[in-house]
């Protein structure tokens, strides 16, 4: 089993975890890959007994990785797409963060999840992703996202009015300080903290969940995600923001976005004792009272 490793910032808290899946590793009759910047910044804190191959690009794992560990929380897996792309490596997460929707390894059961892995008890789930049309091609060919996409304003101290259309059909202008387009793997972030319905990972659906609207009749709505969406920018900045995921650039107003379903998908790795309502129902501590 060929095994590629990223992350991004390391804590001396997290190095025995870290070291716990180096050695994991190092027992099984494959390759570990880790990403340079990552295998830099551990700083020789962690020992391999095996040269692990490093990789900086998506190329150099292609064909090679059976699966990409992410170390860290959702934000270092949203990070780690960049580097899968459009190749299929299946993704999975060890959660060293707090909430973790997608990294749902928690980093004290790194040995069972290995064993499960290697015996085949994990579902591979296919996760729509968005893509961003924009004038000056402001992501290049990294414009796509597998939680949301958002423009929201540059200040507290302004507005902004966006107009949005659904296939070409006007939808609504929206007074507000942002909006938000997720997928249904982006409807348990951003969008749920603005109000927005949880939509199952396999619902086929995009959601888009205005942010501080200033008309309160105002709500959430879901489409189909074979849908296009367009939105014009106006206010009294000169500018607004525009976010994939973690990724932001500055806009110009006025300027339209087209957005729409990527052609391709990422596959993220499930074990099979974890379902997405049980994971859910664990998160967001539902049935718990929390008065005893």
């Amino acid at each position: 089993m060929n095994v590629a490793l990223f992350g991004k910032n390391v804590t001396d808290a997290a190095i025995p975890f870290i070291q716990e899946l180096v050695d994991a590793l190092n027992n099984l009759n494959g390759v570990t890959f880790i990403y340079q910047p990552f295998f830099n910044s551990l700083g020789g804190k962690v020992v391999f007994t095996r040269d692990p191959e490093l990789f900086s690009r998506q190329a150099e794992i292609e064909h090679k990785a059976d699966f990409l560990f992410s170390i860290g929380g959702d934000g270092t897996i949203l990070d780690a797409l960049s580097l899968v792309g459009t190749s299929g490596i299946p993704v999975t997460g060890i959660n060293l963060g707090r909430l973790g929707f997608l990294s749902s390894i928690p980093k004290e059961l790194i040995i069972p999840a290995i064993e499960a892995i290697q015996t085949g008890q994990y579902q591979i789930e296919d996760r729509t992703l968005l893509s961003l049309d924009s004038p000056r091609n402001l992501f290049g060919l990294n414009n796509y996202a597998l939680n949301e996409i958002t423009v929201y304003k540059p200040n507290v101290m302004t507005m902004l009015t966006i107009k949005t259309w659904i296939n070409n059909e006007f939808l609504n202008a929206y007074w507000a300080d942002g909006l938000i387009v997720a997928t249904p793997t982006g409807s348990t972030a951003y969008s749920l903290s603005c109000t927005g319905p949880i939509i199952t990972p396999d619902s086929e659906n995009f959601l888009i969940t205005p942010i501080a609207s200033h008309n309160l009749t105002v709500r959430p709505i879901v489409i189909k995600d074979d849908c296009e969406i367009r939105i014009r920018v106006t206010g009294k900045n000169s500018e607004f923001l525009v976010s994939l995921d973690s990724r932001t650039e500055k806009v110009d107003q006025g300027v339209e976005l087209l957005i729409h379903k990527a052609p391709f998908k990422i596959k993220l790795l499930r074990l099979t004792d974890k379902s997405f309502f049980q994971t859910i129902r664990e998160k967001l501590n539902w049935g718990l009272d929390n008065r005893n």
